[in-house]
């Protein structure tokens, strides 16, 4: 690299300051970890995962098939064998076909220098080679129980992704590039940011994705303007300003999942759900769940159908006038709007016009990688964890979550934050990702049981809600279910699945990316594409829908605003949540979203 190229000298001071607070930094994490062990005494190490039985099992089959194995080493040598060839020719300035290359989207490698430089191309396709025949290895083992085999399979996944050339300062060529350009300044900052990343976790790392002082609710995330309208010890409810004449007739509902906050349907103007329903003519309200702390530890699924869905309904009901209300369920919200629709079928109560499923499970038997980390041993264990502070800390979620992505989620933010010495950028999708919530211990223990267990929800009576069996079966409400072709949180299939069992007509669509992205895709954007199937009735399979399937490009929005006007577009005048018969208690988006764990951490230091 050439001189030309690199910065000025830094400045004494200022690499003086950098190190005085790294020290400090340093110093006060040890002495703070210290002083905690010694308060709780060390404990044992804990294998909460069962992931080392599951490798011994895994080491233990693999043993016992010595020709496979061999014949697998054998692939591997013949492959770095081809790849020592091409490297050979590259530096003698032939080119061929790679013997290995990133899948389409992987963005480790893509810095120019990986694909130009024949020795960074060396350890680039070195590590694609080792990493397929790793995963090809433990992934065809034979005779391994299928939870084994799936923790296997996870973990190596993660295993190999940490190991990937991109997060090491000495083999990725951004970062040598940077440290010649800064003098080495990006690695100690980067240093200072992890140490502030433990310190903000309270001895534990907690990857910093965004920069949180850059949001603020009501203005530049959560900014559409409402009012709270009602409220109760589980929820508020927010009723959003009219942006035309007139709306539908049917009040729109929407249950947010509780994992989650409701932002992620109203991040900003542009991509903002509620922002679009509402122009479209819906009198729009969503739930917005309270973050759940000890006092809340006995509230269950019950009460979150009672003092979340129906209330809410009630409230929408006293507050528009009318006896009839569409709903939208997301996620784990879904799951409590079939089970309120499975209530009120055997309560006779018919005031849900029409449901609408966001990426939400009726069915768990395909629950995707999440089922890694959800067997008896393991949730055992975590109610014994949950038990003892009354809920799941939202930030052990968050990191579950996380791992599903890993790259992009948690070695991306490595690398900027670490290697490069940078601070993440303001990203309001990554702020909202990391805006965790608890989840009550008695609600997620009969939620983890008897949804992903034991799969109860699908069987006609297999779940008793306030005294009441509930028989999805039974529920004749026309229903949309929006779906995504990448999801690793609520598989695709397995939400179709979900939709077989209700009794009423469906329309099942399809979209585009994953469990965000697929759903917060407005028509503006143009983006991802859907599928939908014209079928009269559903096909048995998911498969065999797909097969029939057609794809549209652009927003399925624009497909679910067709199908729910086309179930009733009567008018009414306007609806001003300040004018309605219950009183407003406060501007959107209210208090129960402001509350944020890790601001609450910070003050409590």
């Amino acid at each position: 690299m050439s001189t030309h190229e690199t910065k000025a000298l830094p400045d004494p001071k200022e690499v003086a300051r950098i190190y005085a607070e790294v020290a400090q930094r340093a110093s006060d994490l040890i002495a703070g970890h210290i002083k905690r062990q010694m308060k709780r005494g060390v404990p044992a190490p804990s294998d909460e995962l069962g992931i080392a039985q599951a490798f011994m099992d895994m080491t233990a089959k693999m043993l016992a098939n010595p020709y496979k194995m061999a014949r697998a080493q054998m692939n591997l040598v013949w492959d770095y064998f081809s790849l020592w060839q091409h490297s050979m020719l590259r530096s003698m300035g032939l080119h061929g076909a790679p013997v290995a290359a990133p899948k389409k989207g992987d963005h480790r490698f893509k810095d120019a220098q990986w694909e130009e430089h024949f020795l960074f191309d060396f350890v680039k396709q070195s590590y694609l080679i080792t990493a397929s025949h790793i995963h090809a290895a433990v992934s065809n083992v034979e005779g391994l129980e299928d939870i084994s085999k799936k923790k296997v399979d996870f973990f190596t996944r993660q295993f190999i992704d940490a190991l990937s050339p991109s997060n090491f300062a000495a083999t990725n060529p951004a970062v040598l590039r940077e440290t010649v350009t800064s003098h080495g300044q990006n690695l100690l900052k980067g240093f200072n940011n992890l140490l502030r990343d433990i310190e903000e976790g309270d001895g534990q790392l907690r990857v910093k994705m965004t920069d949180p002082s850059a949001f603020e609710m009501g203005r530049n995330v959560a900014v559409t303007p409402g009012k709270v309208v009602f409220q109760n010890e589980m929820i508020q409810l927010i009723q959003f300003n009219p942006t035309t004449r007139e709306q539908y007739q049917r009040p729109l509902l929407i249950i947010p999942p509780w994992i989650n906050k409701y932002y992620i349907l109203d991040l900003r103007e542009s991509n903002s759900f509620i922002k679009w329903a509402t122009d479209q003519g819906h009198s729009v309200f969503v739930i917005s769940w309270v973050n759940p702390d000890a006092k809340l530890a006995q509230k269950g699924f019950d009460d979150y159908l009672s003092e979340g869905a129906l209330a809410a309904i009630d409230a929408v009901c006293r507050q528009t006038g009318e006896k009839e209300v569409n709903l939208i369920g997301y996620c784990l919200g879904g799951t409590l709007l079939g089970s309120t629709m499975g209530y009120m079928a055997a309560k006779k109560d018919k005031r849900i016009a029409s449901a609408t499923f966001f990426v939400a499970l009726l069915d768990f038997s395909i629950p995707g990688e999440l089922g890694v980390f959800i067997d008896e041993a393991q949730v055992a264990k975590l109610e014994k964890k949950m038990e003892k502070r009354g809920f799941l800390e939202g930030s052990e979620m968050g990191g579950t979550f996380n791992m599903l992505r890993s790259n992009d989620l948690i070695w991306s933010f490595v690398v900027n934050n670490y290697l490069m010495g940078k601070d993440p950028f303001p990203f309001d999708l990554l702020y909202w990702n990391s805006d965790s919530t608890r989840m009550p211990c008695k609600m997620h223990s009969f939620y983890l049981r008897n949804m992903y267990l034991n799969n109860l929800l699908r069987e006609p009576g297999g779940i008793t809600l306030l005294d009441t069996p509930i028989d999805l079966s039974k529920v004749k409400t026309p229903s949309y279910f929006i779906s995504t072709l990448e999801d690793h949180i609520a598989p695709w299939r397995s939400v179709y699945l979900g939709a077989t069992v209700l009794g009423g007509p469906v329309r099942f669509a399809l979209g585009g990316s994953g469990h965000i992205a697929g759903i917060v895709n407005p028509p503006a954007a143009n983006k991802y594409g859907f599928w939908t199937n014209d079928a009269k009735a559903l096909p048995e399979t998911p498969d065999e829908w797909f097969e029939g399937a057609r794809q549209h490009e652009g927003s399925w929005w624009t497909d679910w605003q067709k199908w729910i006007s086309g179930l009733n577009d009567a008018r009414v005048p306007a609806r001003d949540p300040a004018k309605g018969k219950l009183k407003p208690l406060e501007d959107a988006p209210g208090s129960f979203v402001r509350f944020r764990l890790d601001a609450q951490k910070k003050k409590a230091k």
